[in-house]
């Protein structure tokens, strides 16, 4: 696969030498077709070499992950994740945290209007309630 690409590379670099060269004149339409057919045909080539690469990747961990179980039942052993889940948490060291995103930070805003309103709206409705008290007191009815 790497041959591919490194010999496409080089065609690509020997067509933009003989275009800058002289070649003919007239195949400027041409030449624009077949580099850009080459170029979605080396894309190709890059995306279905990515693919075969993760494929063969995810095979060899499925291999190694039944390996490993095979070895856990044998000697009767937790998965390590079971373990970790028990050790206590240490405080997050605010230097190394992840950077938050424009979206959650618009979420962690809003959510905090919203708390604001809701507040508000909790305060206002104890005083209503506060004044209608009041007013029922006063009021005798006949």
């Amino acid at each position: 696969m790497a041959a591919f690409i490194a010999k496409q590379m080089v065609g690509n670099q020997l067509s933009a030498v003989k275009g800058a060269v002289g070649g003919d004149g007239g195949g400027d339409g041409d030449d624009k077709e077949k580099a850009e057919e080459e170029e979605r045909e080396r894309q190709e080539a890059i995306r279905e070499a990515e693919e075969r690469r993760k494929e063969k990747h995810r095979k060899m961990e499925e291999e190694r992950e039944k390996m490993r179980q095979d070895i856990r039942d044998k000697y009767n052993i937790k998965k390590k994740e079971e373990i970790v889940e028990a050790m206590p948490q240490e405080e997050p060291n605010p230097l190394m945290r992840k950077k938050k995103t424009p979206e959650e930070l618009a979420a962690e805003a809003e959510q905090e209007e919203l708390d604001d309103f809701t507040k508000l709206k909790n305060q206002i409705e104890t005083q209503v309630n506060e004044l209608k008290t009041q007013i029922e007191g006063k009021c005798v009815m006949q």
